[in-house]
C-alpha cells in the first residue's frame, strides 16, 4: 500500500471496529422494569413456558403460604426470590417446574387486624353476626393477597398468578376438614384438657410457631406452706412442741398459687430443715432500768440443702441461719402433708397438698421444692393427673379467675388479669394476702429472665388447661379395621404399632435437608413435641367440624355424616358449619338434641400443613399433578428456618398421619435477614429496608442480586451500603454484557469458527473456563447453593473476562478487521466465535437472577427472538480438553500480574504513557518451562516487546525505542516511523 509522508500522518480510525450497541450503560430499573414485566403479561409468558416444558421431567416446590397480612416485607422478598431462582434454575436446566403461588388466609393476625378496627370504632366484635365478621375477614384477607401479588410479581418472581391457592378458598377449606376428618376416623383424635400456651389478649390458644421470647422482669416470692404430716421423727417432735415446719417454695409467677394443689421435691435431692432466727434490734432501755423479756420465735424452714445460701440472699438479712436439724433425701418426704397458706378459705384452700416426687425438679435455682398447679404447667399436670388431681378451670378465657373463685374471684374488687404486673407486684393483692396470712418470706420485683409473648398482640401469655382436641404423638394407630378410605394407604406406610412420632421421625430421616443441619433441628422438636393441639377459640377459620354425644363425651364417627359435611363446605365455605343445619348434617339416624355440635377452629398451622393435599392432589393445578404416578409429595419446600417448628413440622405431621410418609423429598431453609450491624430489624428501632422502597430506587435486580449473593442460610444483612456495593456488582454484570453486544455487532454464522483445535491458546484456555463454569453452575443448581453460583458468574464475568479476556482481546477485536471489506483475520473469527458462545452460555447463566436485565439484554439481540426465560441450559462446545493448556495459562495470568505490577510505577513516573510503551525483560525460564513464544506473552501483558534473558532476576521495564504504528498504536521493530502501519495493519488493510 501506498506510504503516507508523516507530515501527513493519516487518522486511521475509520478502518478500525468500533463496538456498537444500543444497550446503555445507565440500567434504568426502575423505568424499565415495569414495562418489561407488563410486556410479559401481555404475551402470558408462563403459559409459554409450561407450553415448552411439557412432557418434561417434573420438579415441584409447594410454595409455603405466606400471611395475608401487610405490605411484602425484606424476609417475603427474599424467601421468594429463592423460591424463584429454585423455579428458574430447574426450568433452566429443561425440567417442567411450576410454581403455583399461595396464601394463607385464615387465623388469629386477620382477625385481630379486623377486631382492630372494630375497636377503632368503639364497636364489640361478640355483638356482630359470626358470619359478617368472617366476610369481614375473608375481604381484609382478600386485600392483602392481592396487593402482595402484585409486589411479588413486580420483584420478577414468575408464576401462576392468576390462579393461586387460597387456604380460604371453599375448595380448600372443603379438603382441609376432609383431612381431619381423616384423623377423626382413623383412631388419631382426642379431646382432652392439657395446660396449653393461652394468649389471655386474644383469648385463644397458641401453637408454638405464634411464640416469641422476650426479657421481662418479674416478682419472684418465697411462700411457706405448713406442713401437717410427716412421715420424718425430727419434723414430728418439732411439731409436737407446738412449732410450725413449713416447706418453702420459690415462684416468679404469684397468680398461680391460687390453683396450688400439691408440691413436688426431688427423690435425689439432699433436703433439710434449717432453723431461723428473725433478727430484732433490742429496744431502748434506761440506764439502770431492767431489761425487757423478749419472746424469739425460731421458723424451721424445710428446703433443699444446696440452695440455702439463695434462699438466705433473698431474705435480705432479715433472718439468721442457724442450723439444721433435719437432713436427708427427697425420697423420705414421701407422704408429707401441708396445707395452703389460704386454707382459711376453706373449700378448694381447705383440702390437703401432698408432697409428690418429680424428676424434673432441680436444683438451680429456688428452694428445690415447686409448688404444682395442674391448671398452668406441663410437669405440674402431669404429675398430679398421676396422683388423682385435676384441673379446676379457676382461670378463664380473659386471663381473670372466674366469678365463684373462692380467692380473688368475681367478687373481689381486687380482681384483673393474672398477666397484669399489678396483680403479681410485692404489694400486690396476691402477694399482701400471703403476708396478711404470715406465708410470705420474701417478695422482690427483679427477677430477670426470658418470658413467651404472642407475636401479635406482643402481650404476655400463660399456660392455660382447658378442653382442647388434640392428635396424639405416641398412640399406636390401630389398623385393624379400616375406618377411611386411605386407611390402606395409612397402613401400608405406617405399618401397624408405629405412633405417629415414630412415623415422623423415619419421615425425617428419608429427607434431604439443605443446609443439613436442619434434620438435627426439626428431628429434636418432633421427638420432644407434646400432642398436637389442633383447636382454637375464634371465630376466621376451619372449624372443627364434630359432633360430641353429650352423654358418652364420644365424637360422631360416620363417614355418610363427614361426607354431608363436606360437601356443604365445599359449596358455601366456613359458615356452613351452622346450628341451623346441624340435623341436615346428621340425617335421619341422629338426633341433634343428642349432640354437641364443636364450634372451635382449627389451628391455622393445620390449615398450612394440609396445603400439599389441596395443591398437589386436587387437580386443580393440573401442571403439579405427578404424571409418573409417583408419590404426591413435592421434590422441596422452601421456607425461613423458624419453619422447623411451623409449617415444615405441621405438614409433615399431617402427611404422616394421614399417608404415613412426609408431603416433601427435600426442605430448604434460610436465615433471617438483619440490618446492616447484624440487629434484628424492628419498626420502633427505624432499622427497616423495604424491599418496595428499593425497588423504587434501584430496581428488583438489584435486591435479587443481593438475596443470591448472600449465605442465605444463615441470618445475613442488608442496608445502604450493602445495596450500594450490590449496585457496583451490578454494573459490573451489566457492562460485560454491553461489552459482548458491542464486540458481536454484525456477527453472523458464516464467521463461526466451529473447530476448536484450530483456535488459539487464548480461546481454547477461555473455553476451558467456561466449562468448568458450567459445571460449577450446575452443580450449584443441584446443591441449591445460589450463593456459590452468583459468585460464580459475577466472578467469571469480572476476572476472567472483564479483566483478562476481554482486555487483551481487543486489539484483535479492533484492528484484525477491514470494516470497508468485512475480512477478518482467523484469529479474530475465533475470537468473535467465543465471545457469541459466551453471551449464549451468560445470558442463560445470569437469567434466573437478574431476570428483568437478562430479557432487556437479550431483546437487545435478538428483538424478535421471544423471551430469554424460554431459553434451556447451554450447550458448550465439544473440544479435547488440554489439563497442561490451562496450567499453563493459571500460571501465565500470575506472571501477567507481576509485569502489570512492575509496570505501574513505571507509569505513573510517566517515564512510559501506557503498557504498550512498556519493553519487559525477564528470565527465559519462566517462559521455557511453560513453551510460550514471546509473541503470545506480549499480547498477554499487552505490552511492548518482552525480552527473555538467560538467568535474569525479576521483572524489569524499560521505555520501549520501536515507532508506534498509526493504526494499533503497538511499538514494533517494523515500523519505520510513528504514524506508519505494522505489518499486520498493512495486511488487514490490503484485504
Amino acid at each position: 500500500m501506498t506510504d503516507t509522508p508523516a507530515t501527513e500522518a493519516r487518522d486511521y480510525r475509520d478502518t478500525v471496529f468500533l463496538p456498537k450497541t444500543d444497550f446503555p450503560m445507565k440500567a434504568g430499573l426502575p423505568q424499565k422494569e415495569p414495562a418489561i414485566l407488563a410486556k410479559w403479561l401481555e404475551a402470558n409468558l408462563e403459559g409459554q413456558i409450561r407450553a415448552a416444558r411439557q412432557g418434561r421431567e417434573q420438579f415441584i416446590l409447594h410454595d409455603g403460604p405466606p400471611y395475608a397480612n401487610g405490605d411484602m416485607h425484606i424476609g417475603h422478598a427474599l424467601n421468594h426470590i429463592l423460591k424463584d431462582m429454585v423455579v428458574r434454575t430447574q426450568t433452566l436446566k429443561g425440567k417442567d417446574a411450576p410454581y403455583v403461588p399461595g396464601w394463607d388466609c385464615h387465623g388469629l393476625p386477620i382477625e385481630w387486624k379486623v377486631e382492630e378496627q372494630y375497636r377503632k370504632k368503639k364497636l364489640n366484635k361478640d355483638e356482630v353476626p359470626v358470619e359478617e365478621f368472617r366476610a369481614e375477614c375473608r375481604a381484609y384477607a382478600q386485600h392483602w393477597v392481592d396487593v402482595q401479588r402484585e409486589q411479588l410479581k413486580r420483584l420478577g418472581i414468575g408464576g401462576d398468578w392468576d390462579h393461586p391457592y387460597l387456604t380460604m378458598d371453599y375448595e380448600a377449606e372443603a379438603t382441609i376438614v376432609r383431612e381431619l376428618m381423616k384423623f377423626a376416623e382413623s383412631g388419631q383424635l382426642y379431646r382432652g384438657a392439657k395446660p396449653v400456651m393461652w394468649s389471655p389478649v386474644e383469648k385463644t390458644a397458641l401453637a408454638e410457631a405464634e411464640i416469641e421470647y422476650e426479657d421481662i422482669v418479674s416478682t419472684q416470692i418465697d411462700v411457706a406452706f405448713e406442713i401437717v404430716e410427716s412421715p420424718i421423727a425430727e419434723i414430728r417432735e418439732v411439731m409436737s412442741k407446738g412449732n410450725k415446719v413449713e416447706a418453702v417454695i420459690w415462684t416468679t409467677t404469684p397468680w398461680t398459687i391460687p390453683v396450688n394443689q400439691a408440691l413436688a421435691f426431688g427423690p435425689d435431692v439432699d433436703y433439710c430443715v434449717a432453723v431461723f432466727r428473725p433478727k430484732v434490734l433490742a429496744p431502748f432501755v434506761a440506764p439502770n432500768a431492767p431489761a425487757p423479756e423478749m419472746k424469739i420465735e425460731d421458723h424451721y424452714l424445710l428446703l433443699a440443702t444446696p440452695l440455702i445460701d439463695q434462699f438466705c440472699a433473698r431474705l435480705e438479712r432479715a433472718w439468721k441461719y442457724e442450723g439444721v436439724i433435719w437432713e436427708g433425701k427427697g425420697s423420705d418426704l414421701a407422704g408429707t402433708i401441708a396445707r395452703h397458706p389460704m386454707h382459711h378459705l376453706g373449700g378448694f384452700f381447705a383440702r390437703p397438698r401432698p408432697f409428690l416426687a418429680g424428676d424434673f425438679v432441680t436444683t438451680d435455682s429456688g428452694t428445690g421444692l415447686v409448688h404444682m398447679s395442674p391448671d398452668h404447667g406441663e410437669d405440674d399436670f402431669d404429675l398430679c393427673k398421676a396422683n388423682g388431681l385435676d384441673p379446676v378451670f379457676a382461670v378463664e378465657g380473659d386471663g381473670k379467675y372466674r366469678d365463684d373463685w373462692g380467692w380473688l374471684g368475681g367478687g373481689d374488687e381486687r380482681r384483673m388479669s393474672v398477666i397484669n404486673p399489678k396483680f403479681n407486684a410485692p404489694d400486690g393483692p396476691i402477694c399482701s394476702d400471703l403476708k396478711d396470712a404470715g406465708a410470705l418470706l420474701a417478695a422482690s420485683a427483679d427477677y430477670k429472665h426470658s418470658y413467651p409473648h404472642s407475636w401479635r398482640s406482643k402481650a404476655k401469655i400463660i399456660f392455660r388447661c382447658t378442653p382442647q382436641w388434640f392428635v396424639p404423638m405416641d398412640k399406636i394407630v390401630d389398623h385393624d379395621t379400616p375406618r377411611c378410605a386411605d386407611e390402606a394407604q395409612i397402613r401400608a406406610a405406617q405399618g401397624d404399632g408405629e405412633t405417629l412420632r415414630q412415623t415422623a421421625m423415619r419421615a425425617i430421616a428419608d429427607t434431604r435437608f439443605v443446609p443439613s443441619k436442619g434434620r438435627n433441628r426439626i428431628g429434636s422438636m418432633v421427638e420432644g413435641r407434646p400432642d398436637w393441639v389442633l383447636s382454637r377459640q375464634r371465630a376466621w377459620g376451619v372449624p372443627i367440624t364434630l359432633f360430641v354425644h353429650r352423654k358418652t363425651g364420644q365424637y360422631l364417627c360416620d363417614p355418610a355424616v363427614n361426607a354431608r359435611i363436606i360437601a356443604a363446605v365445599k359449596e358455601s365455605g366456613v359458615d356452613a358449619w351452622s346450628e341451623a343445619r346441624a340435623q341436615e348434617y346428621l340425617g335421619p339416624d341422629y338426633d341433634a338434641a343428642d349432640y354437641e355440635r364443636i364450634t372451635d377452629i382449627l389451628d391455622v398451622w393445620f390449615d398450612s400443613g394440609c396445603t400439599h393435599a389441596f395443591v398437589l392432589e386436587s387437580g386443580k393445578w393440573p401442571a403439579l399433578v405427578r404424571r409418573d404416578g409417583s408419590t404426591h409429595s413435592a421434590d422441596l419446600y422452601l421456607e425461613g428456618s423458624d419453619q422447623h417448628r411451623g409449617w415444615f413440622q405441621s405438614s409433615l405431621l399431617e402427611s404422616c398421619g394421614t399417608r404415613g410418609r412426609a408431603p416433601y423429598k427435600a426442605v430448604l431453609t434460610h436465615g433471617f435477614t438483619m440490618d446492616a450491624k447484624g440487629m434484628k430489624m424492628s419498626k420502633s428501632l427505624g432499622n427497616t429496608i423495604s424491599p418496595i422502597k428499593v425497588m423504587e430506587t434501584n430496581g428488583a435486580d438489584i435486591i435479587r442480586l443481593w438475596a443470591l449473593s448472600v449465605d442465605f442460610t444463615e441470618d445475613h444483612r442488608i442496608g445502604d451500603e450493602i445495596l450500594k456495593g450490590v449496585a457496583d456488582q451490578y454494573r459490573k454484570l451489566r457492562n460485560t454484557f454491553r461489552y459482548l453486544l458491542g464486540a458481536l455487532d454484525g456477527f453472523t454464522e458464516e464467521e463461526r469458527v466451529t473447530d476448536v483445535a484450530a483456535m488459539p491458546e487464548l480461546e481454547r484456555y477461555m473455553l476451558s473456563l467456561l466449562a468448568d463454569l458450567d459445571a460449577k453452575l450446575a452443580r450449584a443448581v443441584d446443591d441449591f447453593d445460589f450463593n456459590a453460583y452468583t459468585r460464580a458468574l459475577a466472578d467469571f464475568c469480572n476476572e476472567d473476562l472483564s479483566a483478562f479476556y476481554f482486555d487483551i482481546r481487543k486489539d484483535r477485536l479492533y484492528c484484525d478487521v477491514n470494516v470497508a471489506t468485512g475480512y477478518q483475520t482467523p484469529e479474530r473469527a475465533a475470537y468473535r466465535s467465543v465471545l457469541d458462545t459466551l453471551f449464549h452460555a451468560l445470558i442463560r447463566y445470569a437469567a434466573p437472577v437478574l431476570v428483568f436485565t437478562a430479557e432487556e439484554v437479550w431483546s437487545t439481540r435478538y428483538p424478535d427472538a421471544g423471551s430469554v426465560h424460554l431459553l434451556e441450559w447451554p450447550t458448550l462446545p465439544s473440544f479435547e480438553r488440554d489439563k497442561d493448556l490451562v496450567i499453563r495459562n493459571a500460571e501465565l495470568r500470575e506472571l501477567r500480574g507481576k509485569v502489570t505490577e512492575a509496570i505501574e510505577p513505571v507509569r505513573r513516573e510517566k517515564i512510559v504513557r501506557s503498557s504498550l510503551e512498556a519493553e519487559v525483560t525477564m528470565s527465559d525460564l519462566e517462559v521455557i518451562l511453560r513453551n510460550l513464544d514471546r509473541a503470545y506473552l506480549a499480547e498477554v501483558f499487552i505490552s511492548g516487546i518482552v525480552h527473555l534473558e538467560a538467568g535474569h532476576e525479576g521483572i524489569s521495564i524499560k521505555p520501549t525505542t520501536h515507532h508506534k504504528c498509526g493504526r494499533c498504536w503497538r511499538h514494533l521493530p517494523e515500523v519505520e516511523s510513528d504514524g506508519a502501519l505494522c505489518n499486520r495493519c498493512e495486511t488487514v488493510l490490503d484485504a
